[in-house]
């Protein structure tokens, strides 16, 4: 059925696998705040843990994944690691799960949602 739909269009598996494993990498609030924090500038380690409200050792920890799987860089500076957003497509995605969390927090409808282009600024943040 989906076939006949001359604008249909799957993504290949291996588009999937890495689209799954960079949402199962956000699925942790302190990964969320970290990258938050790195979508303003380059930050180093204990800043990041004193933004995200964690121990700077598990915060390097999260780091080392999220680099791992290409969504932060690190920038070495003599015996400091400055680390950054990868690229603007971790703010895309970033910014519209914050987003639709927010709608779903202030249980705004979808359709006010599909009008807006970009999300505002979380509270609290």
């Amino acid at each position: 059925m989906h076939t006949s739909l001359p604008e249909f269009d799957m993504p290949g598996d291996e588009q999937v696998h890495l689209a799954a494993e960079s949402f199962r990498l956000l699925a942790d609030p302190t990964r969320i705040k970290v990258l938050w924090a790195l979508l303003q500038g380059e930050s180093s380690v204990a800043c990041l843990a004193e933004l995200a409200g964690a121990a700077p050792t598990a915060v390097s920890q999260h780091l080392a994944k999220l680099r791992l799987a290409g969504l932060v860089k690190g920038r070495r500076e003599g015996t400091f690691v400055y680390y950054s957003a990868a690229n603007n497509h971790v703010r895309t995605l970033l910014a519209q799960a914050l987003f639709h969390a927010d709608h779903i927090d202030r249980d705004i409808p979808s359709e006010h949602a599909a009008a807006q282009a970009l999300p505002h600024r979380p509270t609290g943040t």
